[in-house]
């Protein structure tokens, strides 16, 4: 589904040039999930930004479903990411004059879709995660998890091809960041959503199937879970980040 080839990105000019990604190269399975972890700087944020067509590579290429979307003209980009991309973010980025159900149909009302057809959609992913109760009111009228969950429910309301997530719980407490974690696990086991999360957490990366690390711009290491239950994969988890060095304390 998607592809990832030898990219590059620098930052900076001719006197001082900052590689922030170094030929980062992994395929990603149509319905995995998967985490990237690294220590503050290992480009792991940037890797992100890059294959959300955020921000642009310096060389290499980044395929979706075949095409190569570092390519893509500024307009087709913006469709891009309406039709294809889903974001989750680490402080919701809802909408506080548009209610929560305006707030997920924001992608469908955008694409020109049926304002029936909106609120079908809207209604079955409300009732998927839990919050069909809170459709009426506004983001400021609700906890911090059930604004995650909104923000997850806006990031797949239009069927994305993938989910990206970057600290998708740090702004949250232990209980919410459980809470999302296992909607997250929902929504790739049963709805089948392809998500890729950036965190600083091992706890977070250990919900994942796969678990790749970045150290300096460059994939370090990689994990697959398996059918090994998730403490177990939790600990491993922490075995590599230990070995990866650096200042753990900004990994673990």
């Amino acid at each position: 589904m998607l592809q990832v080839k030898n990219i590059e990105k620098y930052y900076g000019n001719k006197n001082q040039v900052t590689k922030a990604l170094d030929r980062v190269s992994f395929d990603v399975a149509a319905g995995e999930f998967i985490a990237i972890m690294g220590a503050s700087g290992s480009g792991k944020t940037t890797l992100l930004n890059c294959i959300s067509t955020i921000d642009t590579i310096s060389a290499g290429s980044i395929l979706l479903d075949g095409v190569d979307i570092s390519g893509l003209s500024d307009r087709k980009l913006a469709k891009f990411r309406r039709e294809r991309l889903g974001f989750v973010f680490q402080d919701f980025n809802l909408l506080d004059t548009l209610t929560i159900e305006e707030n997920i149909g924001l992608t469908l009302s955008l694409n020109h879709q049926n304002p029936k057809n909106v609120q079908k959609q809207v209604e079955k992913i409300a009732h998927t995660l839990g919050i069909t109760e809170i459709l009426k009111k506004f983001p400021y009228q609700v906890s911090g998890g059930q604004k995650q969950r909104a923000a997850c429910a806006r990031a797949m309301v239009a069927k994305q091809s993938l989910l990206l997530a970057d600290e998708p719980t740090g702004a949250l407490d232990s209980k919410a960041s459980k809470n999302l974690l296992e909607i997250m696990t929902q929504m790739n086991q049963k709805m089948k959503a392809t998500i890729l999360m950036v965190t600083h957490d091992a706890y977070s990366a250990s919900y994942a199937s796969r678990v790749l690390f970045l150290k300096d711009g460059r994939l370090f290491n990689e994990l697959l879970k398996g059918m090994r239950p998730r403490p177990t994969f939790y600990h491993e988890i922490l075995d590599v980040l230990a070995v990866l060095g650096g200042d753990i304390s900004d990994v673990i």
